[in-house]
């Protein structure tokens, strides 16, 4: 115990040292997500760039710029569209590179002056005159209604594989010990941290540092359950006295991320990104999704082909029996900790490539969601979790079709409420039997 202790405290100092490469910066950060949604912590600067004709005007380059130097490119989408996402109000310079620009297509103004506030989206228009070979027509493929149906669906799918790597181990960890993890979430940020570190801060190569980032945040899972839960389960603690350990976990992650990084946006992709493909979507946002499929069937794979998933299979069904049949309980609650930890630090990592960066925050942001994925699904189920994660995915993207953006969370767990009344188990559930 004691040297568990120790190793917990030598991995605690190790983290923050890390943390600490990532000083606060003095200028605000400026970030090209493929989607802007303004809130709390962000504004979002975006226009269409349309020629004569009305034509969208694609891969024109823009530099977003605040007044401290700081700047962020992006290139016009095949529709003309561009979006930056800043953490900070204040005026900004906006410049168009006119060389860029399709022959026979001209810019009156290439620089405007805008003024972006944190939790609104700042329209800006650049007028340009004449249509060259570089415009491409908007009205051709499907309607603008069913292609944004499309998009919508596509960003759904998207959100949902990212919540299911994350609510797959959340679900598991309910299901072998009944606790409800509310630190789970703060785990994901920590994948996108420890992604910008090493990543951005430290030049690694981003294949190489998602593999040490699943591992460490494995580890920690791994720690957790050796110092923490572990100890407090052989003490006898109810299931809400650990659910208050949780929470308090949780806090005490989240006041660290906002002490070292500050609440500015971390960068972790630098590469200019736009959409592209029959999804409509980024190509990170196409190699996220690959990954996580992947990843989704590795796990599924391993809980119903090899022993060690059946085991776990098993204690989630009842751990009592489990271990009366000779399984040892505790070593496979260990082993889900770890697993369910590097499944969320994956999770960051892509949500954080998707995004363009992480901020201290997206564990809060998305904490509901996730519990909302496991509750749908069925609590304590892998596979009803991932169901969930894709319901609650596509229907908050959905929703943005007939309700305003700063609803679309409401609205998918309105859903998540009509379901469960309907089935109070969840999709995948098992009801109880009484009596």
């Amino acid at each position: 115990m004691r040297r568990a202790t120790t190793a917990v405290i030598a991995a605690f100092v190790a983290l923050c040292s890390l943390l600490a490469l990532a000083p606060q910066a003095s200028a605000a950060p400026i970030t090209t997500p493929p989607n802007c949604s303004a809130g709390p912590t962000a504004g979002c600067v975006q226009g269409t760039l349309n020629d004569d004709n009305d034509n969208g005007v694609a891969d024109v380059e823009l530099t977003l710029r605040d007044s401290a130097g700081a700047s962020a490119k992006t290139k016009t989408d095949d529709n003309g569209r561009f979006v930056f996402q800043v953490a900070e109000s204040g005026a900004y310079t906006l410049q168009l590179d006119t060389s860029t620009l399709p022959k026979g297509v001209t810019a009156a103004t290439p620089q405007l002056t805008v003024t972006a506030t944190v939790g609104q989206l700042q329209p800006a228009v650049f007028r340009l005159s004449g249509h060259g070979k570089g415009s491409k027509a908007t009205t051709t493929g499907p309607p603008s209604g069913a292609k944004k149906v499309w998009n919508q669906f596509s960003q759904g799918l998207l959100l949902g594989l990212l919540l299911a790597l994350a609510s797959v181990g959340l679900s598991l960890i309910y299901g072998t010990t009944g606790l409800s993890n509310f630190a789970h979430a703060e785990q994901v940020t920590l994948g996108g941290v420890l992604a910008y570190v090493f990543a951005i801060k430290l030049g690694w190569n981003f294949i190489l540092a998602t593999v040490v980032i699943v591992i460490i945040c494995g580890a920690t899972g791994y720690l957790q359950d050796r110092v923490i839960w572990g100890p407090l389960r052989k003490r006898g603690l109810g299931l809400m006295q650990l659910m208050v350990v949780t929470i308090g976990l949780a806090l005490a992650f989240d006041y660290a991320f906002q002490f070292f990084l500050g609440s500015q946006v971390l960068p972790v992709s630098k590469s200019v990104q736009r959409n592209t493909g029959p999804l409509n979507i980024t190509p990170n946002a196409y190699i996220a999704m690959l990954i996580s499929i992947v990843v989704l069937v590795v796990v599924g794979f391993g809980l119903t082909r090899t022993r060690i998933g059946r085991a776990t299979r098993a204690v989630s069904d009842n751990r009592s029996l489990a271990a009366a049949s000779g399984i040892d309980v505790d070593r496979i609650i260990r082993l889900v900790w770890t697993v369910a930890m590097a499944l969320a630090g994956l999770a960051g990592v892509l949500y954080a490539l998707v995004n363009g960066g992480i901020q201290w925050s997206t564990g809060i942001q998305i904490l509901l969601l996730l519990f909302a994925s496991v509750t749908l699904g069925g609590l304590g189920t892998a596979f009803g979790a991932l169901v969930g994660s894709l319901v609650i995915g596509i229907v908050t993207q959905m929703s943005t079709l007939v309700v305003s953006a700063d609803l679309k969370y409401g609205t998918s767990l309105l859903i998540l409420i009509l379901v469960l009344l309907l089935r109070p188990q969840g999709i995948l559930g098992r009801g109880e039997r009484v009596g």
